[in-house]
């Protein structure tokens, strides 16, 4: 008081009213605001009114036990409508607190609002460390509302709050109303699956998997914060390892979604959904173990099963040589009456005679009469000049490949003046498109291996950097809704989500792995014999060449190790991923079945690898934007006919016609002389057969994609590389045993074999577990179960079944024309 000494009299007078004031006005305010604060027990409901002027105070206790956890619901339904001024219910905890406002306020796409009057939530539970502890919790309600705001309050216990291994619970939840469970590791479980089902697809809902933590993110809002989480229709199911969870226990969070589809806001009253929820043990390591092994046992055996064969054949040919040196022994000579004996009796075959390759029937001459093709740019006569094995034995066979090209050989008079007549002819051997230079078709066929080998490393780095990616983001923000695992068999090892299906792929690789070595056991069996001037191998049956075997194998090997990247992460964004060498298989295929018969006029890898670059740029343009999109139909379906059209006059004309400003009219001078001026057959039916076949499937598909406008784009052109194949390989078979050759029971086993593995394969391949071209929550739906050792599922099947099928196909390809391997090519027909 000191400091008041002074003063003069008014303002000490001023001071002293003021600090008489001050406390009267707080006591005003206190007295406007009324607090109730009651005593509040479980399972009873409370009806009551609010205001800005009252606040109500809600005081329960319940026990706590160390080895029990009990849920706690707090469930409210405010009576009045009064959305300026909601009602604020705030629970107040030991160690957390939860508050929400009624009219709950959920916005959806588009900030559509959403407001629910009745709202549910459970409380987190907190831990104790005492045997039984009493625990007291607050709920405070108030509103800023002048009108008395009416509400309802009851606080529940939570009937099995706490799951237990391998039961059922059925429970209900809205998207006010969520719903969560607790659930704990037994001892000795290491990893379960938590799978959600419910017989409605709609509402939809969100399943979460969340730490043992305050607080629960439990509405719509917020779901997706924290854990794992997954939406859902009919089904759900999400793989939890303990490892991942320090307190060995998470919760199960249930949550129904505002809304259902972006276009149109929904009926807020009608989405309650049932769900029925069940936590049961997955798979253990020995599983892991059993799968590993079943796998690696099923495509070591093709190592053991070929070498085997193998084994046997070389002993069933050294007996055949020993069998036939006895007999050249015991025959004596015509002209010494000593024992003849040739090289060849040493080898186990016949001694040849001489004949004149490349020869005809009725002369050395072929006329130009026969050739009617109006599209042929120059028509000239060759003489054949007579070439005996004799005058040819001695020649040597390998030489350097660095100055041979296939250009410069090419444009030798010789040459050049007999390709228009040579493959005009009406009846074609092999001997008469088997005419270039051994060396220079084997740079040109290795150029093939060269080039996949390229394209399989540039094309795979950085695949395999973006599927790490995503399975980095899928672990990192939790979202399982950015992959289409068949989450009811998807196993976990490491970062990855589903090894399973990773690990089914190895197939592609081992059988792709062996089927190169089958490769170069046969390549270096055909040099030797070319070394040792092996005149079998060297006139005889078709061609060897064996770039494009190599090109095959490679290929095997990459689908299975981009179909393994694909399976880390499937959605449509990486789908080309998995189809890419399919096309590339397929399409080399085709090209070693055509040249089988047509050594000197197939395709050059550049040519091929650029057609085939363009059915995978079409593949992903088709995925993108062809959903729904009737112009890129049109354009793809014309594209289609047009390219089935020159395709169709290459192989009818053998490549001796000319796409120019000339075309229409040789066009028209065709259809005047053969149509109009006289009606005369195609003078090559067989290939005109086949080429009519091939467009007519060729413009039904086109018809079929244009119509029905399927939306896996990228299945349907695949599909359409397949039938192509498949229609090339029957007209093969046709018309090789048409022309009077067989198949040996090895291709014939191979054949009934791989049909039988390609039907089983295509049956596990349609059953459909999982689509991208659906919502995740809908693709969902299509998940199974595991089938085989509870670890494979039924597109892990399909791997198995379709690598296998595609190595007996390539064995069908290698060992087709063994039967012709001591006919002479002048003598094996074109087709």
């Amino acid at each position: 008081m000191l400091g008041l000494q002074g003063a003069p009299p008014l303002q000490l007078l001023l001071l002293l009213l003021l600090l008489l004031a001050v406390p009267g006005e707080a006591a005003e305010a206190g007295a406007g605001k009324s607090v109730a604060q009651k005593e509040a027990a479980f399972d009873r409901p409370y009806t009551d009114v609010v205001n800005s002027e009252l606040l109500n105070i809600y005081a329960f206790n319940h026990t706590v036990t160390r080895n029990r956890t009990e849920g706690v619901r707090v469930s409210v339904n405010v009576l009045s409508t009064q959305k300026d001024a909601p009602v604020l219910f705030v629970v107040r905890q030991k160690e957390a607190v939860v508050s929400f406002q009624v009219p709950l306020i959920l916005r959806g796409l588009y900030q559509r609002k959403y407001l629910y009057q009745n709202v549910s939530r459970t409380l987190c539970q907190p831990q104790t460390k005492s045997e039984a502890e009493t625990q007291f919790f607050y709920v405070d309600v108030s509103t800023l509302s002048v009108a008395n705001a009416s509400y309802q309050l009851q606080v529940t216990r939570v009937e099995n709050f706490v799951l237990s291994t391998s039961e059922h619970f059925s429970f209900n939840a809205t998207a006010a109303q969520p719903q969560y469970f607790k659930y704990e590791f037994p001892e000795g479980v290491d990893s379960v699956i938590v799978k959600v089902m419910s017989a409605a697809a709609f509402p939809c809902s969100v399943i979460s998997v969340q730490d043992v933590l305050c607080p629960v993110y439990d509405l719509d809002n917020n779901v997706a914060f924290i854990g794992m989480y997954q939406t859902m229709t009919k089904k759900a199911a999400i793989t939890v390892q303990k490892k991942d969870f320090p307190s060995h226990s998470f919760y199960v969070v249930v949550v129904v979604k505002t809304e259902d589809e972006a276009y149109e806001p929904v009926d807020q009253g009608h989405r309650q959904k049932t769900l029925d929820v069940v936590v049961s043990p997955a798979v253990s390591s020995q599983a892991y173990v059993s799968g590993m092994l079943f796998c690696l046992g099923v495509f070591l055996s093709f190592y053991v099963l070929t070498l085997l064969i193998a084994c046997w054949e070389n002993w069933r040919r050294q007996k055949r040589s020993r069998m036939g040196l006895l007999a050249a022994i015991e025959t004596p000579s015509t002209d010494t009456g000593h024992p003849h004996v040739s090289p060849d009796t040493f080898l186990g075959r016949p001694p040849y005679s001489g004949y004149s390759y490349g020869s005809f029937d009725n002369g050395s001459t072929v006329s130009t009469e026969n050739v009617t093709d109006s599209l042929v740019s120059t028509e000239v006569s060759y003489g054949y000049v007579d070439r005996s094995l004799e005058n040819m034995a001695g020649r040597p066979r390998f030489d350097s490949l660095s100055s041979v090209e296939e250009d410069d050989y090419d444009t030798l008079a010789d040459i050049d003046s007999d390709k228009n007549v040579i493959r005009t002819k009406q009846y074609l051997y092999v001997a008469d498109l088997a005419r270039k230079d051994k060396r220079v078709l084997r740079k040109k066929y290795q150029i093939y291996f060269w080039n996949i080998a390229t394209i399989a490393v540039f094309y795979a780095l950085p695949v395999i950097q973006l599927v790490i990616t995503y399975q980095t983001v899928v672990n990192v923000t939790g979202n399982q809704d950015i992959c289409y695992y068949n989450f009811l068999c998807a196993h976990p090892l490491g970062n990855l989500s589903a090894f399973n299906n990773i690990l089914s792929n190895l197939g592609y690789i081992l059988l792709g792995l062996l089927f190169l070595l089958i490769i170069l056991q046969r390549e270096i069996s055909y040099n030797r014999a070319l070394m040792r001037n092996d005149l079998q191998a060297l006139e005889c049956g078709i061609p060897k060449h064996f770039g494009l075997f190599y090109a095959m194998g490679t290929a095997l090997m990459m689908e299975g190790l981009l179909s393994a990247c694909y399976h880390v992460c499937p959605n449509y964004t990486n789908f080309q991923f998995d189809t890419s060498f399919m096309y590339m298989i397929a399409g080399l295929c085709m090209l070693k079945l055509y040249q089988k018969r047509h050594p000197d006029i197939n395709a050059s890898a550049y040519s091929a690898y650029a057609c085939l670059a363009i059915v995978i740029f079409f593949s992903v343009v088709g995925v993108v934007f062809g959903k729904g999109n009737m112009a890129f139909w049109i354009v793809f379906s014309v594209i289609h006919i047009l390219a089935t059209l020159l395709l169709s006059t290459q192989l009818y004309y053998m490549g001796r016609w000319k796409l120019d400003s000339g075309i229409p009219r040789r066009i028209l001078h065709v259809l005047y002389t053969d149509c109009i001026r006289q009606c005369s057959g195609p003078l090559y039916v067989d290939r005109m057969v086949l080429l009519v076949m091939g467009n007519l499937i060729n413009w039904s598909l086109a018809a079929y994609g244009l119509i029905a406008r399927p939306n896996d784009f990228a299945s349907y052109l695949l599909a359409i590389g397949i039938c192509n194949l498949l229609l090339y390989f029957a007209f093969y078979i046709i018309m090789k045993l048409r022309s009077g050759e067989r198949l040996k029971p090895i291709p014939l086993l191979c054949i009934v074999c791989t049909s039988v593995v390609w039907g089983f394969a295509l049956f596990f391949f349609f059953q459909g577990l999982s689509t991208w071209q659906k919502m995740p929550a809908e693709s969902r739906e299509h998940n199974r179960d595991c089938i085989l050792l509870d670890f494979f599922d039924d597109h892990d099947v399909w791997h198995f079944l379709s690598s296998i099928a595609m190595f007996g196909s390539f064995l069908v390809l290698l060992t087709l024309d063994d039967d012709l391997d001591c006919v002479q090519r002048d003598k094996i027909y074109v087709f």
